[in-house]
């Protein structure tokens, strides 16, 4: 079976400088806010080419001490889009506030500045955009909207490690970046592990203390804060993936290129590829198809594992019902048809081949 992720894959030599870096806390005596977490937060604040990255247990916490930071709650919305893990959604609601559902592009499936033109209200302090599938949003066009409505922009990068928006790294772009680092990621720990990154001095000084139980100095508590702190753990092992992020992505693009040029059936359409290559890091390959059922049926005979990315929007998740203004069609379409195939640096070219054969294979 050639997986969605296959860790097992991974290089001996990465696994040993995992290792070491794991025994290297071990040894340290130090396991929480140490100099593992400092040194990471330094590294991946150079990458983003912002001042400050704020570790924090999950990519979803990123989001909700984001928002927190920017004082954003009750009797405020936050616009995005209904195309994405539960957890984007989740860390508006957790912070006190009303996400608004606007519709995606059908091409992309990335949210649509024009739909969240007209979700606009006077209620609006943010919109939140997700960089689906490793591909950048139309950031011009957001980051004009945004200034325009002086609306705070912020980006949910948890699928979009290295990617750059005509020359700027995703998550410097808007009022912060929120980042997971989940194992499956282009940039994966070995579990549950997250940032911030910002180039704001004032919310990154709030960030630090939300992630801390709201603590400034010892036992002083001036916010009502959570527990989320990268531990040192992580920290050390992100450290060592991350001299492999730029390597890794190359690949994933080699193969996403591989997939786009080599599938050829009628039924099954890939997602156009970005116009800048930099823009897309292939988190995720995504094919739709109005027949993806079945699709993913004769893959799975074929020894080819996939995913659905995603297929309930959030808007008809059960917390969320109430919350939709207007008929999101486009969304309801893509998650009806959408279907993601193995997409990852561990897969060979033999691997490849195989899966372009097995989607031109289905009938």
């Amino acid at each position: 079976m050639i997986l969605m992720n296959d860790f097992k894959k991974e290089p001996e030599d990465l696994v040993r400088q995992q290792l070491a870096a794991a025994e290297r806390v071990f040894r340290s005596g130090w396991w929480i806010l140490g100099s593992e977490v400092k040194e990471f937060e330094a590294a991946w604040a150079a990458r983003c080419q912002v001042r400050h990255a704020i570790g924090v247990g999950n990519g979803m916490d990123a989001l909700e001490i984001g928002l927190r930071a920017l004082s954003i709650g009750p009797g405020d919305e936050v616009i995005t889009t209904p195309m994405t893990a539960f957890a984007s959604v989740l860390s508006i609601l957790r912070c006190g506030a009303t996400p608004v559902f606007a519709d995606i592009d059908p091409a992309t499936a990335i949210l649509d500045p024009e739909q969240v033109r007209r979700s606009l209200s006077p209620r609006t302090r943010a919109v939140m955009v997700v960089h689906l599938y490793g591909r950048a949003a139309p950031m011009d066009a957001f980051l004009e909207l945004c200034e325009e409505k002086g609306l705070h922009l912020v980006e949910d990068c948890a699928q979009a490690h290295g990617a750059s928006w005509n020359g700027r790294p995703l998550g410097s772009l808007g009022a912060f970046g929120g980042w997971s680092f989940y194992p499956t990621k282009n940039l994966g720990a070995v579990g549950d592990a997250g940032a911030l990154t910002t180039d704001s001095e004032a919310l990154a000084d709030r960030a630090r203390r939300l992630r801390n139980y709201g603590q400034s100095t010892r036992y002083h508590h001036p916010d009502l804060g959570l527990n989320s702190r990268l531990d040192e753990l992580h920290a050390a092992i992100l450290r060592a993936r991350l001299e492999r992020l730029s390597a890794w992505i190359q690949r994933r693009r080699e193969v996403a290129i591989a997939y786009a040029e080599g599938i050829r059936n009628p039924s099954v359409r890939t997602l156009p590829p970005p116009e800048d290559p930099h823009h897309h890091v292939h988190y995720l390959f995504v094919l739709t198809s109005p027949d993806r059922d079945r699709l993913q049926t004769h893959l799975k005979t074929r020894g080819i594992d996939s995913l659905i990315h995603y297929p309930i929007p959030a808007h008809r998740q059960p917390p969320c019902e109430s919350l939709s203004r207007s008929p999101l069609p486009n969304a309801e379409r893509h998650a009806a048809e959408c279907l993601s195939v193995p997409c990852h640096p561990a897969l060979s070219d033999a691997d490849v081949v195989r899966v372009i054969e097995a989607v031109n294979a289905f009938e």
